[in-house]
């Protein structure tokens, strides 16, 4: 196997290059520089000069004409007129720059934070840079639209936060400069979807060398980019000590980080993952805004955008299904009737097709997916007193009932599990304590109860150490997790902490 050469040039400053087409800056004229073409302004008496474009402090005007000094700037080739800028003092960012404008500087602004879309009207910039300025915070998506930027340099500014997904799009990126602001910690996955990234510069932050830096350690180790790090401040044991001279090893860390990543506008009562043609996909359950969304994976923003929406007023559940080239999405509604979508092929769009058992299904509060026999079925918990749970399985073109369950009880919820290696179906309901059924003959059959766990609404499963663990959501009452035991296995000798034990499955065909 290859071993992946990690880089291992220099890390050079970013204020002192011209940018050259497929390289790190070279030489640059040193702050203060005066010449025919440039004009300069002294804030105060140990400030450097700065070159400046636009006379107007807060650049309300477009480049009409780059400097020499900026003209340094531009990557090599580009049309000298409205390629660079460089703005100094201004109380906010600039809006009025042309959308062709490849080179940015921004230094000593009055601006407090980095919102999302910051820079959505220069989508040509090939180079951003902050200096000496006063925001602390870097929101998430600050940079979205950036999808040519190359050289970012944010840099002795004030900086105690980024947010998780702050550099998210930003798919040429080679060059990244966070040195000299206040940041202890970095979020994981701050590089996710960077993959052109060669320069990493982190100096002259005082990072907080806990559980939190491990990510980090682990991700500069595999990275291939040249990374200067900054030192520890705490514990005092790590005090000064570089980020690259600490062994991820050493750490001791068991906890897992969950953190924001994306939110949607409405409210969801429930949410499927599937892949459709080998896209990741998310449908969500909208009662409010009375319809099932679906998201698509947009790899140039790294996030989930919307690709179509069905309307289904009170809808309670929405499942997916891929079948080869179609798609189906069952959705359940409390009122009005459910219904199935179909989408024929890729690059269609989703129609509904059928109206699911309309006598059986009065008041749907649930719906899951299982596969009975090599075949796809959806099971409805209906909770009207009329109504009945019902198995709908597929019979030609559509869905259709096979089996009525649990007649009058009120069911809240359905799980499908696997027990011995058969498939089994967990109900709750608002009459009585869950009942646990198997397949068998070709049909649901009730296996037993699940003891001591009344007003019970909802159930969900996961596996651990070769157990099976349900969950219940109670009414009233406590909330419990349980351990499902077989008779006939170790579970009896003590390995679950709670138990729920069901009859073996001996003597089954």
């Amino acid at each position: 196997m290859l071993e992946k050469k990690r880089n291992t040039d220099p890390l050079p400053s970013p204020t002192s290059g011209t940018l050259k087409s497929g390289g790190f800056p070279g030489p640059l004229p040193p702050w203060g520089l005066r010449d025919e073409e440039t004009e300069t302004e002294q804030s105060g008496v140990n400030s450097p000069r700065i070159p400046l474009v636009a006379k107007d402090r807060n650049c309300p005007l477009p480049v009409t004409e780059a400097r020499s000094w900026h003209r340094s700037l531009a990557l090599q080739g580009a049309e000298s007129g409205t390629d660079s800028a460089l703005c100094e003092g201004s109380p906010d960012l600039p809006e009025s720059f042309s959308p062709t404008l490849l080179s940015l500087s921004l230094v000593r602004t009055g601006v407090t934070q980095l919102k999302a879309g910051s820079f959505l009207r220069l989508p040509s910039l090939h180079l951003l840079l902050f200096t000496s300025n006063s925001f602390s915070v870097i929101e998430d998506d600050a940079f979205a639209g950036l999808s040519h930027l190359q050289y970012l340099f944010i840099e002795d500014n004030e900086i105690g936060s980024i947010s998780k997904n702050a550099l998210r799009g930003l798919r040429s990126l080679t060059h990244l400069s966070l040195a000299n602001n206040h940041l202890e910690t970095l979020p994981r996955f701050l590089f996710r979807g960077l993959e052109t990234l060669t320069h990493v510069d982190l100096r002259g932050n005082q990072f907080q060398c806990d559980c939190r830096v491990l990510w980090l350690l682990q991700w500069m180790s595999t990275v291939n980019a040249s990374v200067g790090t900054g030192a520890c401040a705490s514990p005092s044991t790590l005090a000064h000590m570089q980020l690259r001279h600490l062994d991820p090893k050493t750490f001791k860390c068991r906890a897992i980080e969950l953190s924001w990543f994306q939110t949607v506008g409405e409210s969801a009562l429930g949410v499927e993952s599937f892949s459709y043609q080998g896209e990741p996909h998310v449908v969500l359950a909208q009662p409010f805004a009375g319809r099932c969304l679906i998201l698509t994976w947009d790899y140039g923003l790294q996030r989930f955008r919307p690709e179509e929406e069905l309307s289904a007023p009170s809808v309670v559940s929405c499942k997916p299904l891929e079948l080869g080239q179609r798609l189906f999405v069952l959705a359940a509604r409390l009122w009005g009737g459910s219904q199935l979508w179909a989408r024929p092929g890729p690059g269609l769009r989703l129609a509904p097709t059928q109206t699911l058992a309309p006598r059986r299904l009065l008041r749907p509060n649930d719906a899951e997916l299982l596969w009975l026999d090599g075949q796809p079925c959806f099971v409805v918990a209906d909770a009207s007193k009329a109504g009945s749970t019902t198995l709908l399985c597929r019979d030609g073109p559509g869905f259709y009932p096979r089996q009525s369950l649990h007649a009058w009880h009120r069911d809240t919820d359905a799980e499908a599990l696997e027990l011995d290696g058969r498939p089994h179906l967990l109900l709750a309901s608002a009459s009585q304590r869950p009942v646990l059924f198997h397949w068998f003959g070709g049909r649901f059959e009730r296996r037993t109860d699940i003891p001591e766990a009344e007003d019970v609404y909802a159930t969900r499963h996961f596996r651990a150490g070769g157990d099976v663990f349900l969950c219940l959501t109670r009414y009233i009452g406590d909330s419990m997790v349980l351990c499902l035991c077989i008779q006939t296995s170790g579970c009896l000798q003590g390995s679950c902490p709670t138990q729920a034990t069901i009859p073996s499955s001996q003597g089954w065909t």
